[in-house]
């Protein structure tokens, strides 16, 4: 991304730094509201990221090939690459929560937008990473409001609403944060100003944030779910919630035709509103899931998830 001229203040930090080295926060906030009305779906080749565009994603995140249990890291830069010059829309990868050394390696190899992600090991329990620092947008893990605005006040310019982590294809947690966030949103916008300051000390969220989202009637950035997300009518619930966009697992390759499966969720996040649409989109996917459904062979369904 381009760097702007000239000095800037990074929000929140009190230090003016170098617009050579780092990008205002409003415009990483800008980049992010690019995505808005997109579906962003887990690729782990350039072959996958190139269908993935093909069938009208929004954007790719990288992950690294299925491998044996163990501590999960960044994805391997080769692979970041290999995927930044297959496609051109915007790539996304993740890095451990906390560690701002793979959030800078990541940023010197190109990518659009850093996941400081949940999906991998923890790397520091006690900080998330500094997001002021960074050139490029970071999309954060929340679960609660409090959540979402404690990232925000990091440096965060995307929220990706949590649910479950198995990769089951389980969206209830998914609907129950989704719902508690829009819920508390509802509950701040009845508000009066003094009862706003005890609630953001409720929730142990900075008091300028709330009263930013009590104005706006949303959180002051995108909103995108993540999790159990594997069909059409998935989609379309999490939109009617309120997100502006989804996150979909690189499990939408098992299927015999990948294509229409990411096609058809696009459709749906484009197209939330109209049920014919839905009903078109949602047709002949029977064959398309097989594998997607709960077992009891899965992982616990409010453990952790893939996308």
């Amino acid at each position: 991304m381009a760097a702007q001229d000239g000095a800037v203040t990074i929000y929140n930090s009190g230090a003016v730094a170098d617009a050579k080295m780092k990008n205002p926060y409003t415009l990483k906030v800008g980049l992010a509201q690019m995505l808005r009305g997109g579906a962003i779906v887990e690729v782990t080749s350039a072959d996958q990221a190139k269908l993935a565009e093909d069938a009208g994603a929004c954007s790719v995140i990288v992950s690294d090939p299925p491998h044996a249990r163990g501590i999960l890291r960044m994805s391997d830069p080769a692979l970041v690459k290999d995927i930044k010059r297959a496609v051109s829309i915007p790539v996304m990868a993740r890095s451990r929560v906390g560690h701002f050394v793979e959030a800078q390696i990541l940023e010197a190899i190109g990518v659009d937008y850093v996941d400081e992600s949940e999906y991998l090991a923890v790397a520091d329990e006690d900080h998330h990473i500094n997001k002021h620092n960074f050139r490029c947008p970071f999309v954060c893990g929340a679960q609660c409001l409090g959540d979402a605005l404690r990232r925000i006040r990091e440096g965060a310019a995307i929220i990706r609403t949590q649910g479950d982590l198995s990769g089951s294809g389980n969206v209830a947690q998914t609907v129950r944060n989704v719902r508690s966030i829009m819920g508390q949103i509802r509950m701040l916008n009845n508000m009066d100003d003094d009862e706003v300051f005890k609630f953001s000390k409720s929730i142990a969220a900075p008091y300028d944030l709330v009263a930013q989202t009590k104005q706006m009637g949303r959180l002051p950035v995108v909103q995108f779910a993540s999790g159990g997300i594997v069909t059409p009518a998935d989609v379309g619930l999490m939109m009617q919630l309120g997100c502006d966009g989804v996150f979909i697992g690189s499990d939408v390759f098992g299927s015999p035709d990948p294509y229409k499966r990411v096609r058809g969720i696009v459709e749906a996040v484009r197209n939330y509103n109209d049920p014919h649409v839905l009903v078109e989109t949602s047709s002949g996917l029977a064959d398309l899931m097989a594998g997607m459904s709960l077992g009891e062979d899965r992982i616990e369904p409010f453990g952790r998830e893939s996308v």
